[in-house]
């Protein structure tokens, strides 16, 4: 990915060689969205957006849709934020299952 999804095609790809994500409430991040490349939504930015939102679902939708740290009460067919209902019940797809 060039910009949009970097992160977290960064995360299932070191899921995928075997490291662990870990959480901790003690460190406190801050990612400074698109800040040196303006706003996804932006009429300059939207058809790459577009674009890199199809090549994340093509290589990685089976993942993401049983991502581990995505809460199941929430959508995958609406937009961000949108609650599912019913809540989804969550499925286990490894990265490292797919043979990534």
């Amino acid at each position: 990915m060039a910009i949009a999804y970097n992160d977290v095609d960064f995360c299932i790809r070191l899921r995928a060689k075997g490291w662990r994500i870990l959480w901790t409430p003690q460190v406190e991040h801050y990612h400074l969205e698109s800040q040196s490349v303006g706003h996804y939504a932006s009429s300059e930015r939207a058809e790459m957006f577009r674009e890199e939102f199809r090549i994340m679902r093509d290589e990685w939708g089976e993942i993401l849709d049983s991502d581990p740290f995505y809460n199941p009460n929430l959508s995958l067919e609406e937009e961000r934020s949108a609650l599912a209902f019913p809540p989804r019940a969550p499925k286990r797809v490894l990265a490292n299952d797919r043979g990534a």
